[in-house]
């Protein structure tokens, strides 16, 4: 996946906007301390991480249970 413009309305685009002045976002207050913003993002991560986690043992545990109950039959197509 490459970064930048790959056809002829993102180039325009790009040259439009390259010029273009924002604020200063350094000189402001932030209204969220970015501790605590970090912070819940690292908690909602790690929980993301273990329900993944969790999602692949279980996946794994059914996967066993099914394949040992499982019944198999022969049928008139492959009797033949």
């Amino acid at each position: 996946m490459a970064i930048g413009a790959e056809d002829y309305i993102d180039q325009l685009l790009v040259k439009k906007y390259a010029e273009e002045k924002v604020d200063n976002h350094d000189n402001m207050e932030s209204m969220v301390d970015p501790e605590k913003m970090m912070d819940a993002m690292n908690d909602y991560s790690t929980m993301y991480r273990n329900m993944m986690a969790l999602k692949q043992r279980l996946n794994i545990a059914c996967y066993a249970i099914n394949a040992r109950t499982a019944r198999y039959r022969k049928t008139a197509a492959m009797q033949q």
